[in-house]
């Protein structure tokens, strides 16, 4: 796709498997979960492994899904039900979440999104846009940002065209004079596209599926990395 980049005032990004790989994060986050339950309440442990921990987490996600936007209440309902089930004081809750969030936010970055965060930062302001509940104060990406929405704060996430026309609205920007750069087809690349804005889709595993269609190409670059995103509009 030619992107229009003499339009290009701002752009917002993903976070997750855009930034850095999510599910290494979520499994260091959980098993240092299931240790501090080892620790505090350990009838949880006893009765529940890893693999039945994740298991109530997903029951919980399709028992609720007025609560899709808020990954948070959906971790913190698991935790709740995990102690109440085994016999544990509820009053844990709040504890055994903010071990869990604490390692959530330590991420490992991809190689190239420090330096493309910097290049891009340099020539236009950027804005987080996430349906997780990543912390860029704590994480140490907030002086890339000029700012942040997530989907929990919002009330609704991506794909929802009003997150987008949020995001724009907080940055003083045309929907079309913003650039979405996310790694998924549904949330990131058809939510922008669908909102108005400009989409980048970052695709990290190199594969090529249905999706790379004429007329998905003519809407929306396409690319391995962030740096090559950075190399591609100039910056």
């Amino acid at each position: 796709m030619n992107l229009d980049t003499d339009k290009l005032r701002a752009l917002t990004l993903d976070l997750d498997d855009t930034l850095w790989p999510i599910w290494p994060t979520i499994a260091r986050a959980e098993s240092a979960l299931q240790a501090w339950l080892q620790r505090h309440a350990p009838r949880v442990t006893e009765r529940f492994d890893l693999a039945a921990m994740r298991a109530d987490r997903e029951a919980v996600a399709r028992e609720r899904p007025d609560w899709a936007h808020d990954l948070s209440a959906l971790r913190r309902e698991s935790i709740r039900r995990l102690l109440v089930a085994s016999g544990e004081a509820e009053s844990l809750l709040d504890a055994a979440f903010s071990v869990f969030l604490a390692e959530r936010q330590r991420v490992d970055l991809y190689a190239d999104s420090l330096p493309a965060l910097q290049r891009l930062a340099a020539r236009w302001p950027l804005f987080a846009l996430s349906n997780g509940n990543a912390d860029l104060v704590r994480i140490g990406l907030q002086p890339w940002f000029r700012g942040s929405l997530a989907a929990r704060e919002f009330g609704v996430g991506k794909p929802d065209p009003r997150i987008f026309a949020a995001a724009c609205e907080r940055l003083g920007c045309a929907p079309n004079e913003v650039l979405h750069v996310g790694d998924d087809l549904r949330l990131d690349v058809h939510g922008a596209l669908d909102a108005g804005l400009q989409a980048a889709w970052v695709r990290r595993d190199g594969k090529r599926g249905r999706e790379d269609d004429a007329a998905l190409g003519a809407r929306c670059w396409q690319g391995p990395d962030l740096l090559t995103l950075a190399d591609r509009l100039g910056a």
